[in-house]
């Protein structure tokens, strides 16, 4: 087993991403959780929470226009060329509409903080019960999920139009025969009814010819990268050529190598467990500490940093009563002897 490295605390971020480019650390994590703490921020070596890129875009309140601001950010990512996206899902509320012009993705330069451009989500691509979760890239394509109403999103980079595909898939919606188990209990709504997470977790296989994804309480499919770049695939095609590719439990996250080695969190057993292309899966570590550890990253030194949210101690998932356990951790662990 491998040990976890603290390599920093907050009380004011509920942070659910993590992503490193440019000697910087940034982090990030959505309103919703209730903490004062920006959407995106670098962290300095004094352990606190610079707002990135500004304090401007970091400030959206209801009523201001949420084109230049981040609304409720749910990814950070780094792309082929080392810069930096921030997925915005522009949901202030937990399961509640989008604002206007919320929903987007926005890339930004990670050295200078410049805006290289905002690809805005339209409610076509991001209607009302969207929660665009997180994002991966393929050449000059990302994907994306849709954790609410579940589906992929396909971004064209180079022109920047989005498609929305697999909205009818099984693939892409949660079975309520998988709950999502934590200390023995099942995560629920204010209504009672069981937390149900859709399309979530996604990687792309090393020789780019594969998305796998599924819901957060799995399992996991995969569909040709072929014909979810191609905008006038016929969705019944498309969903046809959707299989099966690994029956995973309910995860806090993943990453995956260039070897097609995938890193992912179990929350039930609070495990760091690694899959390789073959299918056998050991653990890495385990620990209490890494309670609901979201959206890993791999780094290039072959650290995988793991933003710990309790997003189940929250108090919407507990009648009211937050059971968050201060501070929030970011840990990292060598995946590698």
């Amino acid at each position: 087993m491998r040990s976890l490295r603290i390599e920093a605390s907050s009380s004011v971020l509920d942070w659910n991403a993590v992503a490193l480019a440019a000697n910087h650390i940034f982090v990030g994590g959505p309103r919703w959780t209730g903490f004062s703490g920006p959407a995106v921020a670098v962290l300095t070596k004094g352990n606190s929470l610079r707002p990135f890129p500004n304090p401007e875009w970091n400030g959206w309140k209801p009523g201001l226009d949420a084109k230049q601001r981040f609304v409720s950010v749910n990814a950070l990512h780094i792309d082929p060329e080392g810069k930096l996206w921030v997925v915005d899902t522009g949901t202030p509320q937990f399961g509640g509409p989008p604002v206007e012009n919320g929903p987007k993705l926005v890339r930004l330069d990670p050295v200078t903080g410049k805006i290289l451009h905002v690809y805005p989500m339209g409610p076509d691509v991001a209607p009302a019960g969207s929660y665009i979760d997180d994002i991966r890239f393929n050449g000059p394509h990302a994907y994306l999920t849709d954790a609410g109403k579940g589906a992929i999103l396909v971004l064209d980079i180079t022109t920047c139009a989005v498609r929305r595909v697999l909205d009818a898939s099984p693939a892409t919606h949660a079975r309520p025969d998988r709950p999502i188990v934590i200390d023995g209990k099942v995560v629920r709504n204010a209504n009672g009814t069981p937390l149900l997470v859709n399309a979530d977790p996604l990687e792309v296989s090393p020789d780019g010819k594969y998305l796998y994804f599924g819901p957060l309480e799995g399992p996991w499919s995969k569909v040709p990268t072929s014909l979810l770049d191609d905008p006038v695939i016929l969705p019944a095609t498309l969903a046809a050529s959707v299989t099966p590719w690994a029956d995973l439990p309910p995860i806090g996250g993943s990453a995956m190598d260039e070897h097609g080695n995938l890193y992912f969190i179990a929350l039930k057993d609070e495990t760091v467990y690694r899959r390789d292309p073959e299918g056998k899966i050991v653990p890495l570590v385990s620990d209490h500490g890494l309670h609901w550890a979201d959206a890993p990253f791999l780094a290039r030194d072959r650290r995988l940093w793991l933003p710990v949210a309790q997003l189940d101690r929250l108090a919407r998932f507990n009648h009211g009563v937050n059971h968050i356990q201060q501070p929030f951790l970011l840990f990292s662990i060598i995946t590698e002897p």
